[in-house]
């Protein structure tokens, strides 16, 4: 009965000694392996503050000439300028309406062909259409009539004339002749007048047809809206084609009160496209001189060139002038003014990179932005490219709150 409680009481001893051992082990290698992510923490530390572009002192982003360089960040200094204050005016491009036309038939009757589509560039004279006029048919009976009655006209004067020069017949025959041809001069002239005010004077434009009436286009052009079908009866009065040249387009502006008295005709404006960024410059041409009623606005028109028609009617736009000029004792570029919470900030240049710094701005004008408070004349800061330190610094932010 001993031997087997001295038997267990070893076995129990082994177990425990065993036990010990593998504890041990374990806790060695724990350490082991906590001392190697330390250092490797630490080593990835000292690496970010070596090289990294977000790392370093509070509210620095740290970036070395290689990094700024590569980036194309150009670093200037904020100085004193000469500017101009920008009015800011929006704007819509519209038909330029001395070079657009409603077209008419000008006389009733039914189409024949429609030679001209929806958006269809035409060149002056160009057919349109060719209408079948009952009415036309009349007009021109009437003066091929005329003409007749004129040449018979005509001929009876001559013959009476020389009857009476050598004293033949009374001169009341030859005074009634005369008469008679004023009559009928007079009679070709009223029907050829009617012909040309529908511009069908001549039978040749008709191909021998009287009723045929060809449609031109008055001027060159782009035919912007269409209501005429072949075989459908149009009035004299109805508009069958909305004919503009787009080689120039008008950009109507809205104006406040505030504003008028800044526009003066023939100033430059620089247009700005909201939805493509496209720019193109002209003159004001004119300025309203009355408010409406409901808006309190009035309305102010630049004419501008449209050589690839790319300055569509309907176009939202901008549309800056300059309203005087002013020497501002601090200015920037307009690319270095970003804003970052909210703040506008301009990234000021230090030892290790860039630090933000918040200002605020007045007057701007194309390339400048008036600095009123927050930076000094001869402060170095990132002109273009101060989006990328902009970047940089919401990198950093992420990291810290990680």
């Amino acid at each position: 009965m001993k031997f087997n409680i001295d038997k267990k009481s070893h076995m129990s001893t082994v177990v425990i000694v065993l036990t010990g051992i593998v504890l041990g082990v374990i806790i060695l290698l724990w350490k082991k392996d906590s001392g190697t992510a330390t250092a490797k923490a630490h080593d990835a530390s000292e690496e970010i503050k070596e090289g990294g572009h977000h790392a370093g002192e509070e509210g620095v982003i740290v970036m070395n000439a290689r990094q700024i360089e590569t980036a194309g960040i150009t670093i200037a200094k904020a100085e004193s300028a000469t500017m101009g204050n920008i009015v800011q005016l929006p704007g819509e491009v519209r038909f330029n309406e001395d070079l657009t036309a409603h077209i008419v038939p000008r006389t009733p009757g039914v189409a024949e062909s429609v030679s001209a589509d929806l958006g269809q560039s035409v060149k002056k004279g160009q057919v349109m259409a060719v209408i079948s006029s009952a009415s036309l048919a009349d007009l021109r009976s009437a003066s091929l009539a005329a003409q007749k009655r004129l040449g018979l006209a005509q001929t009876s004067y001559q013959r009476e004339k020389k009857l009476w020069e050598n004293k033949i017949s009374a001169e009341q025959d030859y005074l009634q002749a005369q008469t008679a041809l004023r009559e009928a001069e007079i009679e070709a002239q009223s029907a050829r007048s009617k012909l040309q005010a529908l511009g069908a004077d001549g039978v040749n434009d008709a191909d021998g047809a009287l009723n045929r009436y060809v449609l031109r286009a008055p001027f060159n052009g782009v035919v912007v809206e269409k209501h005429i079908a072949q075989g459908e009866a149009v009035k004299e009065d109805a508009n069958v084609f909305l004919l503009s040249d787009l080689s120039s387009v008008w950009v109507e502006m809205v104006v406040t009160p505030r504003d008028l008295e800044s526009l003066r005709i023939g100033k430059t404006v620089k247009i700005t496209s909201t939805a493509t960024g496209s720019t193109a410059t002209g003159k004001l041409s004119y300025v309203g001189s009355l408010l409406g009623e409901q808006t309190r606005t009035a309305k102010a028109r630049v004419v501008i060139a449209n050589p690839d028609l790319a300055w569509r009617p309907g176009l939202f736009v901008n549309a800056a002038m300059v309203r005087g000029e002013k020497n501002v004792p601090v200015a920037v570029a307009s690319d270095a003014v970003q804003t970052v919470d909210g703040k506008t900030v301009v990234f000021v240049k230090v030892d290790k990179g860039f630090r933000a710094q918040t200002v605020r701005t007045g007057i701007s004008s194309d390339k400048l932005v008036e600095i009123v408070d927050g930076l000094q004349a001869g402060t170095p800061y990132a002109a273009s490219g101060s989006f990328v330190v902009k970047a940089e610094q919401g990198k950093g932010s992420a990291g810290h709150e990680d």
